[in-house]
């Protein structure tokens, strides 16, 4: 593969023929992302989507981890502006990725949690290494499921289901995140890279015009879930939990918040 220069190392972009790839993070904080690096994200995958020659988009992590969200470090004595706009950021990338006019295949190893559940769930199709776990630990943190974040679990594993991972955050392995529905094959890690490319040629071989309109086709029936969750009428976080869970994961000294106000109905 020809390396295409990328804005920054945390967002790598390759094109092989008719494939490319977005490979996420540095390998460090499991290839969590800062909020800049999100709206980053969101400009490859427009850009790689305007070029007519490209057939399919694989997003992968680098190294042994796909994505683990967040970089929380970024919103350590952030305001609520800048914590609002990572989450408007995170959006703007997923958002890109289901518009996308070429399938986009996620190869998920390690773990994909919170922005990286969504990263993934966001992609037409998800492949997991059988030592994989997925899954949306972000209650514990006070931060607030948006209607969007919520839609793409029900789309894929009905309200119950999304439920029960948004109440309790529990991660799953990728037995259980097949038989879910949050993710497509289960597939041995050596054997993960092969299968994914196997899958990627199959689609590029196809007719573009008939795959364009087959994911066009299925974004029709998504569309009004979509459009009925595109406004968000809640703040991302509930501000007084979420200073003090983020420092406590990181192990340092919370700075005085003022209690949050009370959410609209």
């Amino acid at each position: 593969m020809t390396a295409v220069p990328a804005p920054d190392v945390t967002i790598a972009t390759f094109r092989s023929g008719a494939a490319a790839e977005i490979r996420i993070g540095d390998g460090s904080r499991r290839n969590a992302l800062p909020g800049e690096a999100w709206a980053r994200l969101a400009r490859q995958v427009r850009e790689l989507g305007a070029c007519r020659s490209l057939r399919v988009l694989v997003i992968r992590g680098h190294g042994d981890t796909f994505c683990a969200g967040s970089d929380m470090t970024d919103w350590v004595d952030a305001d609520s502006a800048y914590v609002e706009e990572s989450f408007a950021h995170m959006e703007e990338a997923f958002s890109a990725i289901e518009d996308c006019p070429v399938p986009v295949v996620a190869e998920i190893r390690g773990v994909a949690a919170g922005a990286g559940c969504q990263l993934a769930l966001a992609c037409d199709l998800r492949l997991m290494a059988d030592s994989a776990r997925i899954g949306m630990p972000i209650a514990r943190l006070g931060i607030l499921a948006s209607p969007a974040f919520a839609a793409r679990m029900v789309a894929l594993t009905g309200p119950s289901v999304a439920r029960e991972l948004l109440y309790t955050g529990r991660l799953v392995d990728a037995r259980t995140a097949v038989e879910l529905g949050l993710a497509d094959h289960q597939v041995p890690e050596a054997q993960l890279t092969d299968r994914t490319g196997r899958l990627t040629a199959a689609v590029a071989e196809q007719p573009p015009a008939a795959i364009h309109a087959a994911k066009l086709a299925v974004g029709a029936v998504l569309g009004p879930q979509r459009q009925a969750t595109a406004v968000n009428p809640r703040p991302a976080v509930a501000r007084s939990h979420f200073g003090q869970a983020i420092a406590a994961f990181l192990g340092k000294q919370p700075a005085a918040v003022p209690p949050d106000p009370p959410l609209a109905p």
